[in-house]
């Protein structure tokens, strides 16, 4: 998956008053020059995203009668991350890692996607080229979407070159997705985006199911602290 662009902005204060811009108002016509990629995102609480001091997640797969987890806390202010698993527990920050870290990162970076796809479509949206169709049908319900193909470029991440399809309705809340590793056109995994939950503003979906076998990709724990 692929790592997050952070925007820190500086603000120096020298007996100077401090001039704000005024807001702009969110009217039919702003809402519609947005890209869809920022419509997904505000759909799923991007707005509220700036306030979040810290993140914590455990993520699960339950497959037929097997259960792997593993727990993450992140602070994305300062990209700290602790992963928290059976038998150890590793704080690091992702802009100076050792050979360890840079591992243990790469499961992060997995698992942060599928619980915030939604928010890395704007993180991310220099590293990717992206197509959107109003009129598709979805893989797991067959219902009528609206699909976003999005493909990464071939170098740099810890997977380059893959390919995501989103399906969502016209609220733009993800429902269903299809992963393509390396721009295959078949599917590496198709599966549905729901039990969604709102916490402090985020829109997060807890349960990706597949249609065709016992499994359950989904997160516990979930936990939103804001400043």
């Amino acid at each position: 998956m692929k790592p997050f662009l952070s925007i820190v902005c500086l603000v120096t204060l020298i007996f100077l008053g401090c001039k704000t811009e005024p807001k702009k108002e969110i009217t039919p016509e702003v809402e519609a020059e947005k890209s869809v990629l920022e419509k997904i995102a505000d759909a799923h609480g991007y707005q509220n995203w700036k306030a979040v001091k810290e993140f914590h997640f455990t993520f699960n797969v339950d497959r037929d009668s097997t259960h792997f987890e593993r727990s993450w806390i992140w602070k994305p202010k300062s990209n700290e991350v602790t992963a928290i698993g059976a038998q150890d527990t590793l704080a690091y920050i992702r802009s100076d890692m050792d050979s360890i870290a840079f591992k243990t990162n790469a499961g992060f970076i997995n698992d942060r996607y599928w619980i915030l796809a939604p928010f890395n479509l704007v993180w991310d949206q220099n590293n990717f080229k992206y197509t959107h169709s109003e009129k598709e049908t979805a893989p797991i319900s067959q219902k009528p979407m609206q699909k976003l193909t999005i493909v990464y470029g071939g170098e740099g991440g810890y997977t380059p070159g893959d390919a995501y399809d989103f399906y969502f309705g016209d609220d733009y809340i993800l429902r269903e997705w299809v992963f393509r590793k390396s721009n295959q056109p078949e599917p590496s995994m198709t599966t549905t985006w729901e039990n969604y939950v709102e916490l402090e503003g985020l829109v997060l979906a807890q349960d990706h199911k597949k249609a065709d076998e016992v499994f359950n990709l989904n997160f516990t724990n979930l936990k939103v602290l804001v400043e």
